[in-house]
């Protein structure tokens, strides 16, 4: 079995731009620092809208995504991420200086929707299964380099926490790199095609979130990326066939 190597650079790309972007944004003006949100939204849309266009069945992306809500819903995923966001920036202050000009609840909001936004990715997910099934890490080495400058960008508003992303994320990464050899011979194509729209659907709602014109619990969409994929092999299967 290869060893990963792809999760480990990704991670530490969200961590040293958490850092560097966390060291600048004190030096920033807080006009600036405010400006810069509905850019960073813009950003996630527009990873959004980039993954959606490739579905294959979008019905089954959507049945997937409303039971998917459903079950977050029910778990309340969305509250113990906050709950779990606070006691986090609680220790960050404590270690780094604390973040200026953001209210708890301000911090939460947008700390939940990135986390979301580094963990949940399609890119990242079906990066860490074809790096664990091929040996080939190219397509994290991508998502490094995109990361490593969104998590500078995020860190000059939310300061020193943007970094502690880095631990789920790896976490994330490699169980799914270790898990790949048993998920990847069972997908095709159209069902990868259909988590990405998925996991598109959520960047969008994530942006949509930070800009303030939306606030879609964003937490709790996330179950819909595990079932989407068995929903477009039922749907492919038993009804457009």
């Amino acid at each position: 079995m290869t060893m990963p190597i792809g999760p480990f650079v990704n991670g530490s790309a969200v961590l040293l731009g958490g850092l560097l972007g966390a060291f600048m944004g004190v030096k920033l003006p807080e006009r600036v620092r405010a400006s810069l949100n509905p850019l960073f939204g813009l950003t996630s849309a527009g990873l959004g809208v980039m993954a959606i266009p490739g579905v294959k069945y979008y019905a089954a992306v959507v049945l997937a995504s409303v039971l998917g809500l459903a079950i977050g819903e029910w778990l309340y995923l969305e509250k113990g991420i906050n709950k779990g966001a606070g006691k986090l920036r609680g220790v960050v202050d404590k270690i780094f200086p604390p973040v200026q000009g953001l209210s708890p609840d301000e911090f939460v909001e947008k700390f939940v929707a990135i986390l979301v936004l580094f963990c949940a990715s399609g890119t990242g997910v079906f990066g860490s299964m074809n790096e664990g099934m091929t040996g080939d890490p190219s397509i994290l080495y991508i998502k490094t380099i995109l990361d490593f400058f969104t998590a500078g960008i995020f860190a000059i508003t939310l300061g020193y926490a943007v970094s502690a992303i880095a631990i789920p994320q790896l976490a994330i990464q490699l169980t799914l790199f270790f898990l790949a050899t048993l998920i990847v011979p069972l997908t095709t194509a159209e069902m990868r095609a259909d988590f990405a729209a998925c996991g598109g659907l959520i960047m969008l709602a994530t942006g949509l979130r930070i800009m303030g014109i939306k606030s879609f619990p964003v937490a709790n969409m996330l179950p819909g990326l595990i079932l989407v994929m068995p929903i477009s092999h039922l749907w492919a299967t038993y009804i457009a066939n």
